[in-house]
């Protein structure tokens, strides 16, 4: 009994020349050094210059090596990747110049004394001083401003995306959007108007704090109202379906659904205003003594702290300056960590 064997049939294995891994890393060695040298031959000095070009002989070269191995079709995918990575090199690289120059100069100012005292006393070419006031005034001025801001704001998205038809929901749209784009010393000059000149109150951190809410307000709704947006629908109709109140699935499935992109919103908008110096500038009107009060008498505040001190101009002053800014943006982050804690801290639980 002969048995016959049946050899399957194989299929044809198509090849193809491919780029390696570490092809990138060497092209954008390779551009740079190339950029080093026509820079240097050109006499051109600015290393800004330098990265520019090699950018562009990055993405030139990517173009050309992938076009000769791997054929035109792969060398367009690689130059929208080469793209994609340049792009995010010019965004990150002046924050990070920026984080370091910050950091450098700041650092040797920042201690506890420097975080515990005031410029009380001291005189403008002098060493020493603090920034307490400046931070006490900040803080102060910044929590009064999200207490006013970010209710309103959050009110106002949730009646746009759950309440908003008609007329009325298109002019809130629109003086959202006209507020968002207004220079912040047009709202510092809008609240000297009325409440100081007209109403007759003094300069203090509350008058600072109410333009500072008028800057954040357009940006926390705006942010909310997306957020609010990408909620599905499906769990606002299947909490109605079982019969529970609009305005509790709204409080109950809607916000805890979008609290983390909320939270994020309502940090943006902290972020914006508590670098503000116009309106400061006009309403708290800055002071070298603590203050604790924000309803009475001038305060101070980081940013204004920056610019007075900058302003002056000596070697003392300077330093101060740096040392307020580091603290600035040291306070900013950890209001960003802290608000990116509560807000997963009480966002739903996935999974089973």
């Amino acid at each position: 009994m002969s048995q016959t064997t049946v050899t399957p049939n194989r299929s044809p294995v198509f090849s193809s020349s491919r780029l390696p891994r570490w092809a990138p890393a060497v092209i954008a060695v390779a551009s740079l050094a190339l950029s080093i040298g026509i820079s240097l031959v050109a006499g051109w000095e600015s290393k800004v210059q330098w990265g520019l070009i090699a950018a562009l002989l990055f993405v030139i070269g990517s173009y050309a090596v992938t076009a000769r191995i791997e054929g035109r079709r792969q060398a367009k995918d690689r130059v929208a990747t080469s793209l994609v990575w340049v792009c995010f090199l010019l965004a990150v690289v002046p924050l990070l110049s920026l984080a370091w120059t910050t950091i450098s100069n700041g650092a040797q100012v920042v201690d506890g004394y420097f975080l515990s005292h005031s410029m009380n006393g001291v005189l403008n070419s002098d060493p020493g001083g603090g920034v307490y006031h400046a931070l006490l005034g900040t803080i102060e001025q910044v929590l009064i401003a999200t207490v006013i801001a970010a209710p309103i704001g959050l009110l106002t998205a949730v009646y746009l995306v759950e309440y908003g038809k008609g007329k009325l929901a298109r002019a809130v749209t629109f003086f959202v959007d006209v507020m968002t784009g207004i220079p912040s010393i047009v709202a510092g000059l809008f609240v000297l108007s009325f409440w100081i000149l007209i109403l007759g109150f003094s300069f203090s951190g509350f008058a600072g704090a109410m333009a500072l809410a008028i800057l954040m307000m357009p940006v926390v709704v705006r942010s909310t109202e997306e957020m609010l947006k990408l909620v599905p629908n499906e769990l606002r109709e299947a909490s109605l379906a079982l019969g529970v109140p609009k305005w509790k699935t709204i409080t109950k499935i809607v916000i805890p659904t979008a609290i983390g992109g909320i939270t994020t919103g309502v940090m943006l908008a902290v972020a914006r205003i508590t670098g503000e110096t116009a309106p400061v500038l006009l309403l708290v009107f800055g002071s070298k003594i603590i203050n604790g009060n924000p309803f009475e008498g001038a305060q101070s505040s980081l940013p204004l702290y920056v610019y007075q001190e900058y302003g002056i101009g000596t070697e003392q002053s300077i330093d101060r300056a740096w040392g307020a800014a580091l603290t600035l943006i040291a306070f900013v982050m950890i209001l960003n960590l802290v608000a990116r804690g509560i807000a997963r801290w009480k966002a739903p639980k996935t999974g089973r």
